[in-house]
């Protein structure tokens, strides 16, 4: 089977090494041969690989990095709408899902020669309800807030390939997630930058700004081999109850994954390598507890000036099935030290931006105030961006209008260029010997520190073009 695993603009290269990590598992071996294509060497959206069916259940339960998991159904040249209803019509939905399931239907293009994408995907949509009606006598109702099952589309200017969506909702909701924090970091993304930085749990890791606690949170898991699909999957038994402050639905187990829903995974045989996979994690889980049996012992910290902010860290930290309670304090970053007894580690740090949230002074009492965040559930980035355009030009667009209202804010606002100049002071005085990794959309922001940058990468957070920037910080000599 061909897999395509959509993953957040510039996390390509991360995906892959993770993909290659999943497919050694002596489980995933046991699943059958697995082929990953060749890492990206341009911004793709995601990483192809060929694997058995089954692989599609450890890609969801492990992969940190993915938004979505997409089974590829078919792939054929096109020249206009009826070859699109054409090839759906002709596969065999039947065999996968039934009359009585939703249906969504979603279609993207990249230099596509038809003028409408709505009308291409009312084609494909009709296509397979016309299918399972001729073969069943009924045809499935259009969902799509919860749909059962997914299908996607994309266009080239000549080929369209189409798939089943195994993960159904995107896999950067855990489901550990209750609280409303200041526009959270999609989990996902999070995961792929601590790739990024090359942090082990062997090392210290310090968020000074952590907000909700999207890093240290899915970096503690990853210490404790907790896989990201843990929660949805049911690993946990009854899940977390919601709290009073809860603003969307958790995703649990009751939700799980798209490829439940699914017919060939309702398979006894499939259904046995399902309990195979998730008892080997918990195995795992239970021998990682015996090297860091408390929150003590992970070396992950964080602080945030904003209580509230802390709290809602302390009570996604215990849904995300970690020990005891985190490590942070009610600080603002300019006070910051780094953890006792941590001679050097890593920072890591995503501080208000643009779009994120309107910045005045930097994160003091004032900067608290009337701030609204975004979880958007417009998850797919780049090849599978919801609209006319493709996501990279979508988000070109979005990302320089937002830096040219945040360059036109930031030289309004004084105070905020002085908080920079003091955070970039702090962290050469106090984090000497440390690597600090800071994602931003400001371009400049290593002059606005007054720190030279050893590394860029280029990501994308969401629309918002960013660039995650490396600062070695050198031990002070002594005089």
């Amino acid at each position: 089977m061909r897999f395509f695993v959509v993953c957040p603009g510039g996390l390509e290269a991360p995906l892959a090494q993770e993909l290659a990590a999943i497919a050694q598992r002596a489980d995933s071996k046991a699943l059958g041969k697995w082929v990953i294509d060749p890492t990206p060497t341009s911004p793709t959206g995601g990483v192809g690989l060929a694997a058995p069916l089954s692989a599609a259940m450890a890609l969801n339960l492990h992969s940190r990095i993915a938004s979505r998991v997409l089974l590829q159904m078919a792939e054929a040249p096109y020249r206009q709408e009826e070859d699109l209803y054409r090839l759906a019509s002709g596969l065999a939905w039947e065999e996968w899902f039934g009359s009585k399931q939703t249906l969504r239907v979603d279609v993207t293009a990249h230099r596509s020669p038809l003028k409408s994408l709505n009308f291409a995907t009312l084609k494909i949509k009709d296509a397979i309800v016309d299918r399972l009606r001729d073969v069943t006598g009924d045809r499935p109702s259009i969902d799509t807030a919860f749909p059962d099952v997914r299908v996607q589309a994309h266009l080239t200017a000549t080929q369209v390939t189409i798939y089943l969506d195994t993960s159904g909702e995107a896999l950067f909701k855990r489901g550990w997630r209750d609280e409303k924090g200041d526009a959270p970091l999609k989990e996902n993304l999070a995961a792929g930058i601590l790739s990024i930085t090359g942090w082990r749990p062997s090392e210290a890791l310090f968020d000074p700004m952590c907000g909700s606690g999207t890093f240290l949170i899915e970096a503690a898991q990853i210490a404790l081999a907790i896989p990201s699909g843990a929660i949805r999957s049911g690993m946990y038994g009854e899940d977390a109850k919601p709290s009073k402050l809860a603003y969307r639905p958790l995703v649990t187990s009751a939700h799980g994954f798209g490829f439940q829903r699914l017919k060939p995974f309702q398979e006894n045989a499939e259904q046995k390598r399902w309990t195979g996979l998730k008892d080997s994690a918990l195995t795992e889980i239970l021998e990682r507890r015996k090297q860091y049996p408390d929150a003590e012992s992970l070396h992950i910290s964080g602080g945030d000036i904003n209580e509230k902010l802390v709290s809602m860290f302390k009570s996604n930290w215990q849904r995300a099935q970690l020990p005891g309670l985190p490590f942070v304090r009610q600080v603002d970053a300019l006070a910051a030290k780094p953890p006792a007894n941590s001679k050097a580690g890593v920072v890591l740090l995503n501080p208000p931006y643009g779009e994120r949230l309107v910045i005045k002074g930097g994160r003091g009492e004032e900067r608290g105030a009337d701030r609204e965040a975004t979880y958007d559930d417009q998850e797919p980035e780049n090849r599978f961006e919801l609209n006319l355009e493709t996501g990279r030009q979508s988000a070109k667009r979005s990302s320089r209008e937002s830096l040219k209202r945040l360059q036109a804010q930031e030289e309004q606002d004084p105070k905020f260029v002085e908080f920079l100049r003091q955070f970039g002071q702090h962290l050469k005085d106090a984090f000497g010997g440390w690597n600090v990794f800071v994602l931003t959309a400001d371009m400049a922001l290593p002059g606005q520190l007054r720190i030279k940058e050893s590394k860029r990468t280029p990501l994308f957070n969401g629309p918002l073009e960013c660039r995650l920037f490396k600062f070695e910080m050198h031990q002070k000599r002594e005089s």
